[in-house]
C-alpha cells in the first residue's frame, strides 16, 4: 500500500472525526452491554461443557 503524507494526514483527520463524534456510554448502557456479554460467555461455556460431557460419556475422548 502506498503511504505518503497525504494518505496519512487523511487517516489522522478521519480518526479525529471519529473521536469527536463518539461518546462515552452512560451507566445504564454500559451495564446492559456487560450483562449481554456475560450471558453470551456463560452460554458458550455451557455449550462447551455439554459437548465435552457428551464426548466423554460416549467414549470419543
Amino acid at each position: 500500500m502506498n503511504f505518503n503524507r497525504e494518505t496519512i494526514s487523511q487517516f489522522i483527520k478521519q480518526c479525529k472525526r471519529v473521536l469527536i463524534i463518539s461518546k462515552r456510554p452512560d451507566r445504564e448502557e454500559f451495564q446492559n452491554v456487560a450483562k449481554i456479554t456475560g450471558i453470551g460467555i456463560i452460554i458458550i461455556g455451557v455449550i462447551g461443557f455439554i459437548i465435552t460431557l457428551v464426548a466423554q460419556l460416549t467414549g470419543f475422548l
